[in-house]
Order: structure tokens, then sequence, then C-alpha cells
């Protein structure tokens, strides 16, 4: 069976559900406000204790980061992002969630040829890019300050 584009691209829509956008957005907005309410909460907890706003951010982004890799381990996460969407991917607990997943799905593989291969299959493209645009971003910046 041969199909052209336009046939499959047919195909493919009538197979697809439509988005119910008035539900998923407020929902994603719920949850993303919620983990960064929760952030803002672990920011006041660090000050509150006494670290300066630096150090209390450092540590609030680990939190964050640890809390998402556990929550990801015990499959508490991936049901939040079920319901919350792009709200639970944007902040950084998404990025830990990203990089914990493909580690706990290929660990039958082994650590060497599964968590140590596929850790950084989802993640891997936004730390190489992220790494070289902020290189790029460095020199721009240094160039212009030589000049100007």
């Amino acid at each position: 069976m041969k199909l052209t584009d336009a046939e499959y691209g047919k195909m493919a829509e009538e197979a697809s559900a439509p988005s119910k956008s008035w539900r998923n957005i407020p929902k994603a907005f719920l949850i993303g406000g919620l983990i960064c309410l929760a952030g803002q909460g672990l920011l006041d907890f660090f000050g509150a204790v006494g670290f300066p706003r630096d150090e209390a951010g450092a540590y609030t982004s680990v939190t964050l980061v640890l809390c998402s890799a556990i929550l990801t381990a015990v499959g508490l996460y991936p049901k939040a992002a079920k319901h919350g969407g792009a709200g639970t991917l944007v902040p950084i607990t998404g990025f830990a969630n990203a990089v914990v997943s493909p580690a706990i799905e290929f660990r039958t593989e082994g650590w060497v040829l599964g968590v140590g291969t596929k850790v950084f299959a989802i993640a891997g493209p936004v730390i190489l890019y992220g790494t070289a645009a902020s290189i790029l971003y460095g020199l721009i910046y240094w160039s212009c300050g030589l000049i100007f």
C-alpha cells in the first residue's frame, strides 16, 4: 500500500485526538505554578536559615532536581506530567525528569549499555547546545568589550 503525503497526513489527522486546550492549559499552569511555588518556598526557607541569596538559590535548584529525580524513580512525577503537561517540563524539575526517565527505562540493559548510554538521550542535546551557545555568547560579549 503506497500512500501519498496528503493521504498520510489525512490519516494521521483522523487518528489524532483533538487537544482539549480549555482543560490542558489551566492544568499545566496550575501544576507548573505549584512546582514554582515549591521552589520559592525552598528559596525562602534557605534564606531564612541564613544562607546568602546566591547560595540559597543553588541549594533550591539542587533540592528541586533531587526531589524530581526521586519522584520520577517512584513513578509520581510521570503521573503529574500526564496531567500537567508542559507545566512539568518547563521548570528545572522537567530537566531532571528527562535525565532520570531514560536511565530507569533502560536499567535492565545494565549499567554501561543501559543506564550509561541512555541517561543523556533526551537531555544530552540540551546540555550540548546550551554549552555551545553559552560559549558563543560569551565570545561575542567579550569581543564587544574589546571593541567598545
